[in-house]
């Protein structure tokens, strides 16, 4: 770290020699110089701290008998690992209580200047390490051995290339990229059954982004939204943290149902395609119920689409945004499902005139997502790369929707909700005195990763015996014995 810099503080009571040792001692305690770090020459430094040379360079070879550094001739100094060892791990903790307020009182009182605190909401937990196991159940996650690397990769060489800069090197501002709005347009929204102008379409750093931008425009402390029961905790979070009339409505075996429930609401949250985490299908007439009842009592519906590219049993059924006349449906989407989840890119669909402000404020927020990611996407479109892929993953995808649908009829008999088009997991119900996350716990200790579902429910009073399967990234050969696994983690509960 040579052209690191240093700032000391003078005090009156120790000498300048002591405090650049002070100094240095707890930069490498605490872990900002690490093993083998090269630091600043002594001329380098003793400008830096208005000081005399000879005065770091006593200092630097003080910390050399002591262990600190290693002086390498006609080289400079080094962070000697060595000696440090052990130490680290328990002065990075000194170090953090450093800046607590609870240990400084002089520290500004976050808690206290805290508006809200998401940290303190219940939420969505997976474990990081996932592709260790060997019977990963996740949701969410891609099989890199589907994906299409090398295709991917040309797209990159393209949009990396010089014809391509003027599309991503600028400040575009509020603009998203043409070329991907186009795609949009012309190549996903049709498969949903949905027609719009550019002007009414919004990039968005994946759909929770855009969650997060309605929310904010739109939910005031008066604002009464419906839930889906159970539902998707991100959304429910969201909501909460603009007004604390958040309804939850049970859903039915056909998704969200279309009774008076719904009329108090301002706003209603909804996955028609793939309900969120039950995976029903709303049918056709009760989505035209649901668009009716709206109408009627001035709702606006949101629509989040989330797994609108695995439709791979039956025929797919229209999106909501398909049948909505009166400009009453905001549509979410994702391509999260379909390509990468870290690639954070997704899109919404509304009138001209929510897209405006929806637009203005994420530019307070992030101008917009990164244009070299849009026009790759774009690029891997237009060539045809994510029709591939799409027909890649249904066929794959349906072979493990097979296998784990005759495993839990064989296993769990009568206790998953069978999904009616696909989707990229099951949603299971066990036996009313199971504990699903004390199961998880047991789960993950002989190598099988599964979701709890209580936090998809709202209220005091939760069910403790459901969880969810998912299959997008556990190979088809590993599915029955995963949840052969978990029979037999569940009759050992029951036993007890």
């Amino acid at each position: 770290m040579r052209d690191a810099i240093f700032h000391l503080k003078r005090s009156d009571t120790i000498s300048l020699q002591a405090q650049i040792r002070e100094l240095l001692v707890n930069a490498i305690l605490g872990g900002q110089l690490v093993d083998g770090e090269p630091l600043p020459s002594s001329r380098r430094m003793a400008e830096n701290m208005g000081v005399s040379r000879n005065t770091v360079v006593l200092a630097y070879q003080d910390l050399v008998d002591d262990g600190y550094l290693i002086a390498r001739e006609r080289s400079g100094y080094y962070v000697n690992g060595a000696l440090v060892g052990d130490k680290t791990d328990s002065s990075n903790d000194a170090a953090g209580k450093l800046n607590d307020a609870a240990d400084n009182p002089r520290a500004p009182d976050w808690p206290g200047r805290f508006r809200v605190q998401p940290s303190k909401q219940e939420n969505i937990v997976k474990a990081i390490d996932w592709p260790s196991y060997p019977y990963p159940f996740v949701y969410g996650q891609v099989d890199q051995q589907l994906f299409p690397l090398a295709a991917w990769r040309e797209c990159a060489r393209q949009a990396l290339g010089r014809r391509a800069m003027d599309a991503w090197t600028g400040d575009r501002l509020i603009y998203d990229d043409p070329m991907l709005i186009e795609q949009i347009r012309t190549h996903i929204l049709p498969r949903r059954g949905i027609t719009a102008a550019p002007e009414e379409i919004l990039v968005t750093m994946g759909a929770q982004n855009g969650l997060y931008i309605l929310a904010s425009l739109l939910f005031t402390g008066q604002t009464t939204v419906g839930i889906e029961d159970p539902g998707y905790p991100d959304m429910r979070n969201i909501a909460a943290l603009k007004t604390e009339r958040v309804i939850p409505i049970p859903v039915d075996d056909e998704g969200l149902p279309v009774d008076d429930r719904l009329d108090a609401c301002d706003y209603v949250y909804v996955t028609p395609s793939h309900q969120f985490p039950t995976t029903a299908t709303m049918p056709l007439q009760r989505r035209m119920d649901l668009l009716a009842r709206a109408d009627a009592h001035d709702i606006v519906l949101i629509e989040d689409d989330y797994e609108f590219e695995t439709n791979y049993v039956g025929r797919p059924s229209p999106a909501l945004k398909s049948m909505d006349d009166d400009g009453r449906v905001i549509y979410l989407g994702s391509l999260s499902k379909s390509l990468f989840p870290g690639l954070r890119l997704g899109f919404m669909v509304a009138p001209k005139q929510v897209i405006e402000e929806a637009r203005a404020l994420r530019r307070l927020m992030l101008r917009h997502p990164p244009t070299v990611n849009q026009r790759q996407t774009a690029l891997f479109l237009s060539l045809g790369h994510h029709d591939a892929l799409i027909h890649r993953l249904h066929r794959e995808f349906h072979k493990r929707w097979e296998t784990m649908d005759a495993a839990l009829q064989h296993y769990l008999p009568a206790s998953a909700i069978r999904p009616s088009f696909g989707g990229t997991s099951f949603w299971v119900r066990g036996p009313e005195n199971l504990d699903a996350e004390a199961l998880a716990a047991r789960a993950r200790a002989e190598g099988v990763l599964i979701e709890p579902g209580r936090v998809h429910f709202l209220g005091d009073h939760r069910p403790h015996n459901y969880f969810r399967l998912a299959f997008s990234s556990i190979a088809t050969d590993r599915i029955t014995p995963g949840v052969r696994i978990l029979t037999e983690l569940i009759y050992g509960f029951e036993r007890i």
